[in-house]
């Protein structure tokens, strides 16, 4: 059976046998590894970040005493639940995201990257649940993602995808008019600034 430890675009975990693109964690362990089930805790700290698959041929034995792993379809879906590109792994990645952020809040200085988790997390939650944010979908950036008609869509041109754990499935017309945005509003501004996300290879057939 599959560990909870998918992520969807409202930062929930699921059980689902699609293999993640990606991979990151939550800042520590909220997991119980005696009986692997869907905790109840959501984070172990603000720190949440998202990793490449490979780095360094470490391996791990998945939410086991360590760390809480999880996997995500795309960055587009990583970022939508609210991490971040992981500083070590993603390193050129990581500054990228923050050049862009800055150029979009317009800050002066540059932030270490505690104070962006900090700004994120005020941003991706309302207390346990998701802080979803109301925005023209006009104004939305490539890569931001929508809940819209009890499906998550991630927006790519004129085209709204139909989000799934192993792929985008559909291509509808991009919406108008206040949407529903997953994607925190820091994240926007580094798509909106130049920050390419990485998208799951389903996007090509969608083109």
């Amino acid at each position: 059976m599959p560990l909870p430890n998918r992520v969807a675009p409202d930062g929930s975990l699921f059980a689902d046998p699609a293999r993640g693109t990606l991979f990151g964690n939550r800042g520590g362990r909220f997991h119980d590894p005696a009986t692997r089930a869907l905790p109840v805790r959501s984070h172990a700290s603000r720190q949440w970040i998202c990793c490449v698959l490979a780095f360094k041929s470490r391996r791990r034995a998945v939410w086991g005493k360590g760390y809480t792993e999880l996997f995500f379809c795309d960055e587009v879906t990583a970022l939508a639940a609210g991490h971040r590109p992981c500083v070590e792994c993603r390193r050129t990645d990581a500054h990228a995201f923050r050049a862009a952020l800055m150029r979009g809040y317009g800050m002066a200085g540059t932030p270490l990257f505690p104070e962006i988790d900090r700004l994120l997390d005020g941003e991706r939650r309302d207390g346990r649940a998701k802080r979803f944010h109301m925005a023209p979908a006009e104004s939305l950036p490539d890569g931001a993602m929508v809940a819209q008609g009890g499906d998550f869509m991630a927006l790519r041109g004129q085209a709204a995808l139909t989000w799934s754990p192993s792929g985008y499935l559909a291509r509808r017309d991009r919406p108008s008019g206040l949407v529903r945005v997953a994607t925190p509003p820091a994240s926007l501004a580094a798509l909106a600034n130049g920050y390419p996300p990485l998208w799951h290879p389903s996007v090509t057939a969608l083109a």
